[in-house]
């Protein structure tokens, strides 16, 4: 019978290994406790195997190759990472390389101003663009049954926020690839949950750092700390 897998739960986030040194990174490299490359091989196998599947045999090579191409020089010995390309490039060429020409962009209201612009950055590489914001659909949140003490602007007939028909809306126009911007936490879920076709991530919701929400990551330890004392 073959050994079962432990139950101990995989907890990379708090591996102590340098990160160059681990198991997972090289074949010579060292593990903490929970290290699911030792402890889920049956997990694995399965996993490897969807790639098998030509559709997402290419679409993990593209993105490999995507990736590779983000750094220069890479012919140097002994080599420094040189990284070139902003994430809207990469999905740029990502598309092409997948020769996906129908892009879908589901936005929050909130970042319109930004979608323009990236609407035009994707056309100028010659993708066709399908865009729908938030608030599209003007469903009042009342049918969610919200209290109105829940809602941004009290007492009024408040928009709700849509992925799902975002997400619908995209699927009824056959785009091949979607790319979220600013989708607030939970909606964006939702929009992974309907979308049919692969989806990307330009950037996420962060109301207080400008969308950037590893600066308060960043920053934890200093003017951040707040964030390790919950309730503050």
């Amino acid at each position: 019978m073959p050994k079962k897998e432990t139950t101990r739960t995989p907890s990379c986030s708090s591996c102590k290994v340098e990160t160059r040194q681990r198991i997972c990174y090289t074949g010579e490299g060292k593990s903490s406790k929970g290290c699911p490359t030792l402890t889920r091989k049956e997990v694995l196998e399965e996993a490897n195997r969807e790639y098998d599947s030509p559709e997402i045999h290419e679409f993990a090579l593209q993105a490999s190759r995507q990736e590779a191409s983000c750094y220069a020089n890479r012919h140097e010995r002994p080599y420094v990472m040189q990284p070139t390309k902003t994430r809207i490039v990469e999905i740029c060429e990502f598309a092409q390389k997948m020769k996906y020409r129908r892009i879908g962009l589901a936005f929050c209201i909130g970042l319109a101003q930004e979608a323009g612009i990236v609407e035009e950055i994707f056309k100028s590489h010659g993708l066709e663009v399908v865009s729908v914001l938030c608030k599209a659909g003007r469903t009042s949140k009342d049918r969610l049954g919200i209290a109105k003490e829940d809602k941004i602007f009290q007492d009024t007939d408040e928009s709700m926020c849509n992925p799902i028909f975002q997400a619908k809306v995209l699927n009824n126009e056959k785009t091949e690839f979607n790319v979220l911007l600013g989708l607030c936490v939970g909606h964006d879920s939702l929009f992974f949950k309907y979308a049919e076709a692969p989806t990307t991530v330009l950037a996420v919701k962060d109301r207080v750092t400008g969308h950037n929400p590893l600066a308060a990551i960043y920053l934890s330890n200093s003017y951040y700390k707040k964030l390790n004392t919950p309730g503050k």
